[in-house]
């Protein structure tokens, strides 16, 4: 897909429907988006990497390129590809609109989940056009998250007039558009890290569990079992929920916080497991699965161990 429609109000090579990307830096995001975009035929006119790991990354990702610094990135690109942390996006923006960095016509996109276009806002008062494209999945910044981007949705957030041109760009990039409004940006920021990173810590406490009982390689448990809840989940809503607390099963859930409570048990995994249970214990009981009387048992097993 080409964002030819637009060309005529982009300058250089865009007028073919083609850009000069620059990114800004070459961490495990933007080398891989920044090569998504190559593949679909833009010119990565130059890219910013500071730490050798970066470096690396670049000459494997984007081989190319050359190393620039960053006012040399902003003069040749079309397109500014801003995937810098989360906590240092704004000052990057705002530093570079007042060294006057930023052109009129500049395509402005980070990849930060947490931010909508406001964070661009000193770019666009220079006249750039600020896109805040998220790819929801996680990265290695190796070539195999370019076919893991195929199967993933980008949140794109955009001025309604310049939408089709974020839209467009994830298209390219071989993934999925979906919009979300500037306002709900951090909501959906916070669905996403409740769902992978504390699916992570999950992972982690469950197989510390396991390997304190002896068994050797937890996942061989917990992969198959884990991944059929994830699909089932997802393909079912809570309709999926299975368990001792969707069943009412008291005395399960008492014998559960007893062993978790034992002396030499890692505390987090009783805190994690009690208040994800007690969570799981009211969504239950909205959904009929179980009456107010088991609920209130497996509360209260859930505050006495």
């Amino acid at each position: 897909m080409s964002i030819d429609p637009y060309a005529a109000d982009l300058p250089g090579p865009s007028r073919q429907g083609r850009l000069g990307i620059g990114v800004i830096s070459a961490g495990r995001v933007g080398a891989v988006a920044g090569s998504a975009l190559q593949a679909a035929g833009h010119h990565v006119v130059g890219v910013h990497a500071v730490s050798a790991a970066s470096r690396e990354r670049a000459e494997r990702m984007l081989p190319d390129a050359p190393i620039l610094d960053v006012p040399e990135i902003l003069r040749r690109a079309e397109l500014i590809l801003l995937a810098v942390p989360d906590d240092a996006l704004p000052s990057v923006v705002s530093g570079a609109a007042e060294a006057g960095h930023f052109q009129p016509g500049h395509l402005v996109v980070h990849t930060s989940g947490r931010f909508g276009t406001g964070v661009l806002m000193p770019a666009q008062e220079a006249g750039a056009i600020g896109l805040a494209i998220h790819p929801a999945m996680t990265f290695t910044g190796t070539p195999m998250d370019l076919q893991r981007l195929s199967a993933a949705a980008c949140a794109v957030t955009a001025p309604e007039d310049v939408l089709p041109v974020a839209q467009a760009l994830v298209v390219e990039m071989g993934a999925e558009p979906v919009v979300v409004a500037d306002e709900h940006r951090a909501t959906y920021h916070a669905a996403l890290a409740h769902a992978s990173n504390h699916l992570n810590t999950i992972t982690a406490q469950a197989a510390q569990l396991l390997e304190g009982v002896g068994v050797e390689r937890p996942s061989r448990l917990l992969g198959p079992l884990m991944q059929a809840s994830l699909d089932n989940a997802l393909a079912s809503g809570e309709s999926a929920l299975t368990g001792p607390v969707a069943r009412g099963d008291v005395g399960t859930v008492r014998l559960h916080v007893a062993r978790l409570s034992a002396e030499g048990m890692p505390p987090d995994i009783l805190a994690a497991y009690t208040q994800l249970a007690t969570s799981t214990a009211q969504r239950a009981l909205a959904s009929g699965r179980i009456t107010h009387t088991q609920a209130a048992e497996i509360l209260d097993a859930l505050k006495h161990p």
